[in-house]
C-alpha cells in the first residue's frame, strides 16, 4: 500500500459522488453501494490501517487524536480533500462544514461509533457542524471535504 494507490482508490470513489448533493439521499446511497461489508469499505479500511502502520496516515497528534490531511483538494479527487483521524473514546474540536462533509467510519476496537453511527458512511450537509465523537472503542474516520472547507469553532 502506498499513498498513490490510496489516492487512486479515493479518486474512483469520488468519481461516483462528484456533483451530487451532500444530503440524506447520498448517505443512503453510499451505505447501500459502499457500506460496511462491501468490497469498497474493506479496501479503504485495509488501506487506512496500512497507511497508519506505515506512518503516512494520521502522522500528527493533538489532544489525544491522531490525524492528518493526506490529500488537498484536487481535480483527480473531484475537488475533495482527504483526512484520516484515529480516535478512541474522545470528542474532537467543534467545527462546521461550509460545503458539507462525507465520513467513512471504520471501527477498529470495540463497537466503536462515530457521532453515534456504526461502521459505514455519514454524510453531513453543507452548513452543518458537530463535535466529532468516537464512543464505545477506537475507530479510524476518513473525511472527504468538498474544496477542503472546514471551519473550526473558537
Amino acid at each position: 500500500m502506498s499513498p498513490e494507490i490510496f489516492r487512486s482508490q479515493i479518486a474512483a470513489l469520488t468519481s461516483s459522488i462528484a456533483g451530487r448533493p451532500l444530503d440524506a439521499a447520498l448517505d443512503t446511497w453510499l451505505n447501500a453501494q459502499h457500506g460496511a461489508g462491501s468490497a469498497t469499505f474493506h479496501a479503504l479500511k485495509a488501506s487506512c490501517e496500512a497507511g497508519v502502520a506505515a506512518g503516512w496516515l494520521c502522522n500528527r497528534e493533538g489532544g489525544g487524536i491522531r490525524y492528518g490531511r493526506i490529500f488537498k483538494p484536487a481535480d483527480d479527487l473531484h475537488g475533495f480533500s482527504v483526512d484520516v483521524v484515529d480516535m478512541t473514546d474522545i470528542a474532537g474540536p467543534h467545527h462546521g462544514h461550509p460545503n458539507g462533509e462525507i465520513d467513512l467510519v471504520m471501527p477498529l476496537e470495540g463497537d466503536a461509533r462515530f457521532d453515534g453511527r456504526p461502521a459505514g458512511w455519514l454524510v453531513c450537509p453543507p452548513g452543518s457542524a458537530h463535535r466529532p465523537t468516537v464512543s464505545q472503542g477506537r475507530a479510524l474516520v476518513l473525511y472527504l471535504l468538498p474544496q477542503g472547507a472546514i471551519e473550526f469553532t473558537r
